[in-house]
């Protein structure tokens, strides 16, 4: 087993050694000292750009400066760049009002250059005291320090290829050192990368070099943690909404009762339905959470999958969402068509009452839903297709929307599960989803392509 520590020892300690003798001195003194007087010189520029903005205006100091201007005095491609106008009492007469606390120059209008901190980044800061009207004010501007690192190393490697022939052979082996050393490293990034995103199981470590071992063991240790709390999760969630079904339902038949018994009761009919409008959303939600961890692609096991006619699962679906549509006034329409594929018919049914579920909640009162299903030509596939009279979803956001608890319209009821649970079940299946807008651009078009296997 190779050394990776002596591996890049062997090759770098020769030439660096020799590099940091020859280069570092002239490097430092020629180079760097006049870049940062410079770049000090430019930052107090920017504070001497201020004075001629300050005026005194009903005994106070103001800053008369547009939006723009400010814009332009902050334009940075890789910088950061803070002011602060500050009175004779600490006052914040214009600027950031976070800037930390000045250092007060000795003379007036001498820059004062030092180096400070401000929102948890090092910056460089020049302070200038001037006096406006009879006010003493303190002007300061700050810059982070990421040009003068990216500076700085390009000066350093340019002083550096003018030396001598000895340099050019320093970068020549650091180059090969790097490349040498962190090829090992490179193999398990791509073997990660390659992985599928649920994929917890443990990196292999049988040609990691000694150094990299025990990190691989801490990865390995923290996935199978990962993988242990996702089970317990999965099966918490599962559990909870299993247990909460039957207790749900017993409460569904005393309302229902109350209903019937008080129905020649207003006040007492009002309150039984709008406890029964709650207890509906709350068994849909017990649903949608034990569908959730049915459907979660680390737990699914493809071994038990069958073949499935569609076109029935949809079917046995009817007669709940027809009611639900007629009390929104939406014509509910179904073109069903023999349909087979592979799946888990218990997560298909899932899928299918989401999808449905959802055109009905987003269409308005007087549209259309229309559900069809039918065989793709060669057999290979069947198409479930739902298409509403909603609004329609904005491009930008058709990959949000199988995000967890994401919801287009806060004024629509719902948890935001159905979608991600779409495509939850959808991924199982290794089943395609296909996003369009209806006929006129208008509403949405949910087309699921699952194959049939043999």
């Amino acid at each position: 087993m190779h050394s990776l520590r002596v591996g890049l020892l062997k090759w770098l300690i020769g030439p660096l050694m020799a590099a940091n003798l020859l280069g570092a001195g002239l490097t430092w003194w020629l180079a760097w000292v006049p870049a940062q007087i410079a770049f000090d010189q430019s930052l107090a520029d920017a504070t001497w750009a201020l004075i001629p903005r300050l005026r005194v205006v009903a005994g106070h100091v103001e800053v008369e400066l547009s939006h723009q201007a400010e814009q332009m005095l902050r334009v940075d491609h890789l910088d950061s760049v803070y002011f602060v106008v500050r009175g004779e009492d600490g006052r914040t007469i214009f600027g950031d009002a976070d800037f930390p606390p000045l250092r007060e120059p000795e003379l007036f209008n001498e820059p004062l250059p030092y180096d400070g901190s401000m929102r948890d980044e090092q910056v460089r800061i020049i302070s200038l005291k001037t006096v406006i009207g009879n006010e003493s004010v303190l002007i300061a501007a700050a810059e982070t320090l990421r040009k003068r690192a990216v500076i700085r190393s390009e000066i350093m490697f340019s002083l550096l290829a003018l030396e001598s022939v000895l340099t050019l052979i320093v970068i020549a082996t650091i180059w090969l050192a790097v490349a040498r050393g962190l090829r090992p490293l490179e193999t398990i990034r791509e073997r990660l990368m390659a992985r599928a995103p649920d994929d917890l199981s443990a990196v292999p470590q049988g040609d990691v070099p000694l150094e990299l071992r025990p990190v691989l063991e801490a990865l390995n240790r923290l996935l199978e943690r990962t993988q242990a709390g996702a089970l317990a999760k999965q099966d918490f969630l599962a559990n909870v909404a299993h247990q909460l079904r039957t207790p749900l339902a017993g409460l569904r038949t005393q309302l229902e009762w109350v209903q019937h018994k008080h129905a020649e009761e207003p006040d007492t009919a009002h309150s039984a339905a709008l406890m029964m409008s709650s207890l509906e959303r709350m068994v849909r939600q017990t649903n949608q959470l034990l569908a959730l961890a049915r459907a979660e692609p680390s737990q699914f096991e493809k071994t038990g999958m069958q073949t499935v006619a569609l076109h029935k699962l949809v079917e046995n679906s009817v007669q709940h969402f027809v009611q639900e549509a007629d009390k929104k006034k939406i014509d509910l329409g179904f073109e069903l068509q023999p349909t087979s594929v592979t799946g888990d018919p218990f997560l298909l049914r899932d899928l299918v009452d989401n999808l449905i579920d959802n055109a009905i909640r987003h269409s308005p009162p007087g549209t259309s839903v229309t559900v069809s299903c039918r065989q793709l030509p060669d057999g290979t596939a069947g198409t479930l297709m739902v298409e509403d009279g909603g609004p329609g979803i904005p491009p930008q956001d058709r990959e949000k929307i199988f995000d967890r608890f994401y919801r287009l319209d806060d004024k629509v009821a719902g948890s935001g599960l159905g979608l991600a649970i779409v495509r939850d079940i959808a991924k199982d299946h290794d089943a395609k989803i296909i996003l369009g807008s209806g006929l006129d651009g208008k509403g949405t078009v949910f087309a699921v392509e699952i194959p049939l296997r043999a």
